[in-house]
């Protein structure tokens, strides 16, 4: 009788071991469906850009001057960050701050700048332009979709300035775009929560959403649980000192409300902060 008893309770021990691995199975497999969330870091510099791989972010958005929401970046900037960073880098193509009703000189230079990033190996570009109405200037995308030629294209925050975000999704998703960056509409995507859930529910497998617009940890967090999006944009950046001891600070070479002695950088900690984020969810 022992010989039975003993083979039970071994058939018992390996149903819980059983029991056990499937629950860890099935966690790991939870675990390896979110590995393929988004972070993308929008930076303006080498040095922004090694932090932001640092931190553990998928992919870049490469531009210049970002303190205006970003222009299009020199070649030598991005051939140079080619060479230290090895993630995919997107490149913003805004010819000049403001909004996004371009002259034919200023779409010209952009079909220019698509093919010159295209050429120098860029993955992707980061684009938008709008009729004076405010609906998606389908002819200018169209040639600057032409001109990527397969290369990856985002949708930027142009369309959060669009007069019918519904309407413009379904345009860009026709036109083959791959990815809509967006706030919801509003100043911080928090605000625009509402939104980006109708977004995301509209989109389905057919575009990326990617959330911009006041990203960090915190709201990756509570955006996630409303929304359910996995895509997120942020600069994760902080204020760097200029090491300039010598200062004139009564003469300004811009902006009087921006200093000429402080610099944006991307911070590791907060990429890593949010990454790590991702990875719980």
């Amino acid at each position: 009788m022992n010989w039975q008893k003993n083979v039970s309770e071994q058939k018992k021990a390996d149903q819980e071991k059983h029991k056990e691995t499937q629950t860890v199975y099935r966690r790991q497999k939870g675990m390896r469906k979110m590995k393929d969330y988004v972070l993308e870091a929008c930076v303006d510099s080498v040095e922004s850009a090694l932090a932001a791989q640092k931190g553990g972010a998928t992919r870049l958005e490469l531009c210049s001057d970002l303190i205006v929401g970003g222009t299009t970046p020199s070649p030598c900037l991005f051939e140079k960050i080619k060479k230290e960073v090895n993630i995919r880098t997107h490149i913003l193509i805004r010819p000049r701050f403001g909004d996004f009703c371009y002259t034919q000189y200023e779409t010209d230079i952009m079909k220019e700048e698509i093919k010159m990033f295209r050429n120098l190996g860029a993955e992707g570009i980061v684009i938008g332009a709008l009729r004076s109405d405010g609906s998606l200037d389908l002819e200018k995308m169209e040639q600057f979709l032409n001109e990527a030629d397969g290369m990856w294209v985002t949708l930027h925050r142009a369309f959060d300035v669009c007069i019918d975000p519904f309407q413009t999704l379904s345009e860009a998703v026709k036109l083959g775009i791959s990815c809509i960056l967006s706030s919801g509409q509003e100043n911080c995507c928090l605000e625009g929560k509402e939104l980006l859930k109708k977004m995301q529910e509209k989109a389905g497998e057919q575009i990326q959403i990617l959330a911009g617009g006041g990203v960090n940890a915190q709201v990756i967090q509570k955006l996630y649980e409303e929304t359910k999006i996995t895509s997120y944009h942020m600069s994760g950046k902080i204020t760097v000192e200029s090491p300039m001891r010598y200062r004139r600070k009564e003469v300004s070479m811009g902006l009087p409300s921006f200093s000429e002695y402080e610099q944006f950088r991307t911070s590791q900690k907060k990429i890593s902060e949010a990454k790590n984020v991702l990875e719980d969810l």
